[in-house]
């Protein structure tokens, strides 16, 4: 929504409120406007009357996480989309070139996770449980209103190893919708992220790497 859309969207809620026999105050209002900003009105009020009528949920007032649910799904199902995005680019374009996502979020997790190429060597047996870290880790992000820092791209082998000698680096693919996966590249950060290494990994003396292996069969 934009700045315009506020005195319309408090009626909306304050409507709603009534609706419901709930007192409206300036601070639920903030709340609400702050939640709902990064989608369209109608959008909104589409999912307020859903609410309304859900023969299951509707005798209740709305809280601001039932709408969104409305909106954009549960956390669950966000992660596991962007995991499909994830599986299926690995396993149709591997981990050579480096690859910009439609979803900065993916950038932040799998760089976290140690990287593109660090994915690429995990087999098929423990495939299922970088699913389970990664989806776990998106849905902590997906769970907080604001987009953490991410990198514009996820470094191949091909670039980690012209970088070090000094040839030149093709462009990242573009995965997913090309126009979004260009506007993450465009908008994304090369501070380094802070590095997180587990217990397990400290136990092993290990740390997360670049490497250059590719992914196992």
């Amino acid at each position: 929504m934009t700045p315009q859309d506020a005195s319309r969207f408090t009626r909306l809620v304050s409507d709603v409120s009534a609706f419901y026999r709930q007192d409206f105050s300036d601070f639920a209002g903030r709340v609400w406007w702050q939640a709902m900003q990064p989608f369209d009105f109608e959008a909104v009020a589409e999912a307020f009357n859903r609410h309304c009528v859900n023969p299951d949920s509707g005798q209740f007032m709305p809280k601001p996480a039932d709408i969104i649910r409305m909106l954009q799904g549960s956390t669950q199902d966000s992660a596991l989309v962007a995991w499909a995005k994830v599986d299926r680019g690995l396993r149709t374009v591997g981990t050579y070139r480096s690859v910009s996502f439609d979803d900065p979020l993916i950038h932040r997790v799998l760089t976290e996770m140690g990287g593109w190429i660090e994915l690429g060597r995990k087999n098929e047996d423990e495939w299922p449980f970088v699913r389970n870290e990664f989806v776990n880790r998106y849905r902590g992000y997906k769970m907080r209103s604001e987009i953490p820092d991410f990198p514009p791209h996820l470094v191949g082998m091909a670039e980690a190893q012209n970088a070090k000698t000094g040839f030149a680096v093709e462009a990242p693919l573009l995965l997913g919708d090309p126009a979004k996966a260009a506007q993450v590249r465009a908008s994304g950060s090369d501070v380094p992220l802070l590095q997180i290494t587990t217990v397990v990994q400290l136990a092993a003396n290990q740390v997360p790497r670049l490497g250059d292996g590719r992914k196992q069969a």
